[in-house]
């Protein structure tokens, strides 16, 4: 088992390669859940991920043996970062086995950073049994995302310096994958806060901590927003802790986590991924829980590929109200087109698409269907743009 004593000497082993990264108050946040938020800011890390702490950790244990024949490891991104970031600091060959979903923007830079990449597998759990296997024919030392003493010492880092910067914490909410981070984190919250409440978030598509811990037999997703937590074996080291020092599991959905991430991105500026607005969905999925509460949330990295986080943000406009669809039909004459978009200026709305619909409609032959998307400032504004539409006798309705 990984002690405190641990965690404090790898802090005094990688202090001086990694960011001492922030951890402030959310005066916003704190207001709209009712407790008393504070955010560590683990997406300022160089390669965007708390993720190179145990990887520095780990490697610089490595023997001499070990390092002049290189490591690998296998990773949907972020500590492939890590690792490949500090081998290259340190002078080591890193061969990174990753799934083939892993978005380009993480393969890139892991590239970028020196390591030879191999794409294999559609899931963590086949990058794995490729990585193992290149590690016994090359005699590369294997540097595992969370099974691993060093590594899980190295995240428990992140503990001792929320702890240091905000004392009055008193809940620690944190994303759990194979389990690494939060199993740091908790053992250094036992040391020092023996009362302290760690609460795992884990997305319901791939729940197997939680199955593990709980006994419970959700069913495994196939894809999530959040894949730096899409893992479908938890470790065995980081179970073991997790039964004797993490207080709860929750599940949040995809979309808790895609409005979290847009929060974030809105309220703090802060660019997070997926994985790393995992605890934020939790806190707003389950308000009551943490009420009156001093919150520590750890947004554990900024790696997003910029499409998936496009379309996020368009869904979050959406659900917002900010960016909404209507249908309106009317008699198919000259002007009414002009009619309806005059109408919909004066509301105060403003137009982004129009499809003026005659043949693929259920209308008679005289009437015409036009469908709008357009940017408004909330669901009361929408309101209002359908009130005044069907204020003119035009049967206008949410799409």
């Amino acid at each position: 088992m990984i002690t405190h004593q641990d965690i404090l000497d790898a802090s005094e082993r990688i202090h001086a390669h990694v960011l001492h990264t922030p951890c402030v108050a959310s005066k916003t946040l704190s207001e709209i859940t009712g407790a008393q938020v504070y955010l560590k800011f683990e997406n300022l890390q160089f390669t965007a991920s708390f993720k190179e702490r145990g990887a520095c950790n780990k490697l610089s244990q490595l023997t001499p043996e070990q390092s002049s024949r290189g490591v690998v490891a296998m990773s949907a991104g972020n500590h492939a970062q890590g690792v490949a970031y500090h081998a290259q600091r340190l002078g080591l060959r890193a061969v990174i086995v990753m799934p083939r979903f892993t978005p380009g923007v993480k393969v890139e830079r892991t590239r970028g950073f020196g390591a030879e990449i191999i794409l294999y597998g559609d899931t963590l759990d086949e990058a794995r049994g490729h990585a193992l296997a290149l590690s016994a024919d090359q005699a590369l030392t294997f540097v595992h995302p969370y099974d691993d003493a060093a590594i899980v010492a190295g995240q428990g880092t992140v503990a001792l310096e929320m702890l240091q910067q905000v004392p009055e914490l008193d809940t620690l909410i944190v994303a759990v994958g194979g389990g690494g981070l939060i199993s740091g984190m908790a053992t250094v919250a036992r040391a020092l806060k023996p009362d302290m409440q760690v609460v795992g978030v884990q997305t319901s598509r791939f729940p197997a901590m939680v199955n593990a811990i709980k006994g419970t037999h959700y069913p495994q997703g196939s894809s999530t927003i959040a894949e730096g937590i899409a893992v479908g074996t938890p470790g065995q080291l980081t179970q073991e802790i997790i039964r004797q020092s993490v207080d709860d599991l929750v599940l949040v959905e995809e979309g808790d986590i895609e409005q979290a991430l847009v929060m974030l991105l809105e309220v703090e500026k802060t660019l997070v991924e997926g994985a790393g607005a995992a605890g934020l969905a939790a806190l707003l999925k389950y308000p009551q829980r943490f009420r009156g509460k001093h919150v520590g949330l750890v947004l554990c990295g900024g790696n997003i590929d910029p499409l998936l986080l496009a379309s996020i943000i368009e869904r979050g406009m959406v659900r917002a109200g900010r960016l909404t669809r209507l249908r309106v039909s009317a008699r198919d004459v000259p002007g009414t087109l002009a009619r309806i978009t005059a109408m919909v200026a004066q509301a105060g709305a403003n137009i982004d698409e129009v499809h003026h619909q005659r043949a693929f409609t259920m209308l008679s032959a005289q009437n015409v269907e036009i469908e709008l998307v357009l940017q408004t400032r909330g669901h009361a504004h929408v309101a209002e743009v359908l009130a005044l539409l069907q204020s003119a006798d035009m049967d206008a309705q949410l799409v």
